[in-house]
């Protein structure tokens, strides 16, 4: 399961979100073919439509300065395991109902995490989903570079997944909840004043409802924790993570054990900001088999369809960006009455 929230380098995430709710209807655009249009969806409705997407997120920035992040794009991509045990279990059909029923449990998930008086539940958030059946390659991949395949032409495998768009402001439009704001602050108090994100415990959370939700037994290999240690943790660490790995396809003492010395693990915090990309890109190629980024990557020109400039969105300049502007404000006001 690869949960992500999107981190680019140019910002357009501090204006309207017009542009990625247009880009986001590109699969009603280019394979309709007859069928049901995919509505946007959330924990109020499951037929919404693209205009009222954009009017509330648009309409939920009381008090956001023109350089503050207006809303975030979260990515909820089940591995091609996950996909195939869905539609196993409840079919295609059954398979996308229960999807957009998960995307429910991991935006109750988002809204735990900031730890903020107020904010308890999906139903806290302003957020909208879509839910996306294919990808597409763009001219970005190596196979359309090498003429293999053609842009817009769908990428092979099951490729269902979920696209977030939520609002920066809380559903009552007063509180600010930033996911890239990891301060624990100066006390225990002042941390629940602020807020506070794990990103880390976000995404490994996304695996933990899955496999409760839908009874899945998830492989030591197929974890977020088992990558987190190959990728940050000494040599000794890894070496015993693969005899105990050997031990947990044997028998669940040798799983049990494997997991304590995945619990056990912590990373430190520059660890945890290194790998945080590496283990998305680790999970892509491990369990997507399709190139994530060009599900937010919008610079084709479709055949047929209004040309829709590059959506990219960046939340790394958005620490907390309240305290920051607020501090920077005392700071200006300090010193015109020093020179007074």
């Amino acid at each position: 399961m690869f949960i992500n929230i999107t981190d680019n380098k140019e910002a357009t995430n501090k204006g309207s979100s017009g542009g990625l709710v247009h880009y986001l209807e590109k699969e009603n655009r280019l394979d309709l073919k007859g069928q049901q249009p995919e509505y946007w969806f959330n924990g109020q409705g499951l037929r919404i439509e693209p205009y009222e997407v954009k009017a509330k997120i648009d309409g939920n920035v009381a008090k956001l300065g023109r350089d503050d992040a207006k809303f975030f794009l979260v990515n909820i991509s089940p591995s091609q395991k996950e996909i195939a045990f869905l539609i196993e279990q409840y079919g295609e059909d059954g398979a996308r109902e229960q999807m957009k029923g998960f995307a429910l449990k991991v935006m109750d998930a988002y809204a735990q995490n900031f730890n903020r008086d107020g904010v308890n539940s999906q139903e806290d958030l302003v957020w909208f989903a879509k839910l996306e059946n294919h990808r597409y390659y763009s001219h970005k991949d190596p196979e359309v570079k090498q003429g293999l395949k053609q842009r817009d032409e769908r990428k092979d495998g099951e490729q269902m997944h979920v696209q977030v768009i939520v609002s920066r402001k809380d559903a009552s439009n007063k509180i600010k909840l930033s996911p890239m704001n990891t301060s624990r602050g100066k006390n225990v108090k002042h941390s629940k004043k602020m807020g506070q994100f794990d990103r880390v415990a976000f995404k490994q959370s996304g695996e933990m409802l899955f496999d409760r939700l839908f009874s899945f037994d998830r492989q030591l290999k197929d974890t977020m924790a088992y990558a987190n240690i190959y990728q940050n943790g000494n040599l000794a660490q890894r070496e015993q993570l693969n005899v105990l790995d050997s031990g947990a396809s044997q028998n669940e003492q040798g799983r049990s054990v494997a997991n304590e010395l995945i619990q056990a693990y912590e990373p430190t915090a520059d660890e945890l900001e290194i790998s945080d990309a590496k283990i998305a890109e680790k999970s892509l190629k491990a369990n997507l088999e399709g190139d994530l980024s060009d599900s937010h990557n919008a610079d084709h020109d479709y055949a047929g369809v209004i040309y829709t400039p590059g959506i990219e969105i960046s939340i790394s300049d958005d620490i907390d960006d309240e305290a920051i502007h607020g501090r920077n404000r005392r700071r200006q006001n300090q010193a015109r009455t020093n020179r007074r």
